[in-house]
């Protein structure tokens, strides 16, 4: 039989499964779900309100984005009704790159901040952490080259969809927690506030840029 703890943190892993599969699947309501009102979402092309984030979701699914969401281990810290959760994700996106479809594939986790409100857990903030990232021609036998320098101008760890997003006309957010340094370190130490009883997560850090509809 679960404890009272263990079923708490799988109602919020069954949340962070409902924004993947709705998200992907466009279905709209089912994603404004998982959100409490005020809910903030961060992206590398998107940093806003949830409802903006799921109208600029739909937008660009409509308009033909091919994006996927792909989830592995996960993590849920609970302290009375607030909650931190980190799950390993997968990025995919498919788009053309100087005039070659390809695919580029990210690496990190998502980190949640989380309260249970009316009985019901919903999603405060999320912020995505970059690992490491990828693009690869969809046909094998294709030649891609890439912009060297532009590539170098986008942090390591979402270098290469940053590089895809911005051939698509998005404006890219610097500076995003990676796997190391002090983006991350100041969002776990946000996270540790959350838990700590703090007003509200820590906001994107000044500089973020508001983008048109597009992929996440």
């Amino acid at each position: 039989m679960l404890t009272e703890r263990e079923a708490e943190q799988f109602r919020i892993r069954q949340l962070v499964e409902m924004w993947a599969l709705t998200r992907d699947a466009g279905d709209w309501d089912g994603f404004a779900s998982v959100w409490h009102p005020g809910g903030w979402m961060t992206a590398t092309w998107f940093q806003g309100l949830a409802p903006d984030f799921i109208r600029a979701s739909r937008e660009g699914f409509d308009a033909g984005v091919s994006i996927l969401h792909f989830l592995g281990g996960s993590r849920c810290e609970v302290t009375g009704d607030r909650a931190v959760a980190q799950t390993k994700m997968t990025i995919q996106q498919r788009a053309r790159v100087h005039g070659i479809t390809a695919d580029v594939t990210c690496t990190g986790r998502f980190y949640d901040f989380l309260e249970k409100r009316a009985g019901a857990w919903g999603i405060v903030r999320r912020q995505p952490i970059y690992e490491k990232d990828r693009l690869d021609p969809v046909d094998p036998g294709a030649r891609l080259t890439l912009d060297q320098d532009q590539l170098a101008r986008f942090p390591a760890g979402y270098r290469h969809l940053a590089y895809l997003q911005s051939q698509l006309g998005y404006l890219i957010a610097p500076r995003l927690p990676g796997l190391r340094g002090p983006e991350v370190e100041r969002l776990y130490l946000e996270g540790r506030d959350w838990l700590g009883g703090s007003a509200a997560p820590g906001m994107p850090a000044a500089g973020g840029l508001l983008s048109p509809a597009g992929p996440a």
